[in-house]
């Protein structure tokens, strides 16, 4: 209970004790919270994510609910902040720029999460034609040469499915496993065509003096004579879909979207960073070398914690590919 009771105490000092600290700071500097920031914080993920905390911090209500506003009613916000302030934006203009392009970015990324959660729940059905028509794409991107000769066959394992109709293999993701894969299919073409074959024909790794040094007689043996491990490309595919929708639930993609989108991040951005995330891990599966499947989880679970990592730097774009428009220079 004494614990309890001082914790309770500490936490209301702080509180107040910030309040106070904000108030001789604006008293000073004759700026207020935002303004410090906006002017202080180059824009992308360290302005972004700093407003959003000054905004959900705040006393008051107009400005907690203020990251939750509809996109078109951004700009009415950003009147009724510089009101509440006392911030003239005759004075200010550059001011509002930079608000605008962070709410936009917070706003989006919350309707981002909605947009992928709808696909998520919504279950492949193989009544749908458009649902049917995308899985056929799938096939045709990934193997233009061969023909698919039956809607149910054993042809797709060949992609990395798991039985002759893959409908089954996307309960767990929804359509946004399909919506991935297509996508990474169609648009990172050369890439998903060489991960497929490298999937299907995995490659020998020379193991290095180093790493021979920390191997038993048993695994060398193993390394020496087994070939190589691949894996399931589709059901690995559905997988990190699972691991980039963790991520962007949890808040851990705001760094890389806030870096990259300029405004509001979308259903691209996030497919893009999908792509990203299967090239990358494939190069992590070769590097880790397991000794079978079943170290799937473990490999699984490694990449995640270092794409966390990564992510916990403010600066950081997962996809160099994808940097920044000029234009958030500006903002």
């Amino acid at each position: 209970f004494a614990r309890m009771f001082v914790q309770v105490c500490l936490y209301f000092y702080c509180k107040c004790l910030w309040r106070c600290l904000k108030f001789v700071v604006r008293k000073l500097t004759g700026q207020c919270e935002l303004q410090r920031i906006c002017y202080n914080t180059k824009p992308g993920a360290a302005r972004t994510m700093k407003i959003e905390a000054s905004l959900k911090g705040s006393k008051s209500k107009r400005l907690q609910t203020s990251v939750n506003v509809h996109p078109d009613a951004i700009e009415k916000t950003i009147d009724d902040i510089m009101e509440l302030k006392r911030i003239n934006p005759d004075i200010n203009p550059q001011l509002g720029v930079s608000l605008q392009a962070c709410l936009l970015q917070i706003v989006g990324y919350r309707n981002l999460i909605a947009e992928v959660e709808k696909l998520r729940r919504e279950p492949y059905d193989s009544e749908n034609p458009q649902h049917e028509e995308m899985l056929l794409k799938l096939w045709k991107c990934l193997k233009p040469n061969s023909p698919l000769k039956a809607r149910i066959s054993k042809q797709w394992c060949e992609i990395g499915f798991q039985g002759d109709d893959p409908k089954t293999d996307f309960r767990g993701m929804g359509l946004l496993g399909l919506y991935n894969l297509v996508y990474f299919a169609e648009w990172d073409t050369e890439i998903a065509h060489q991960v497929l074959c490298d999937s299907l024909h995995p490659k020998y790794r020379d193991v290095t003096k180093k790493e021979l040094s920390h191997l038993s007689k048993a695994e060398w043996e193993k390394k020496k004579f087994d070939k190589a491990i691949g894996y399931s490309f589709a059901i690995v595919g559905i997988n990190i879909t699972d691991l980039a929708y963790n991520l962007l639930v949890s808040g851990a993609l705001k760094t890389h979207f806030y870096n990259v989108a300029p405004e509001a991040p979308t259903l691209t951005h996030f497919q893009q960073t999908f792509c990203y995330l299967m090239h990358e891990f494939h190069k992590f599966w070769i590097d880790e070398d397991p000794l079978d499947i079943m170290e799937f989880n473990r490999v699984r679970e490694k990449f995640y914690k270092r794409i966390l990592k990564q992510l916990q730097n403010p600066e950081m774009a997962l996809c160099p590919h994808f940097a920044a428009s000029e234009s958030l220079i500006n903002m």
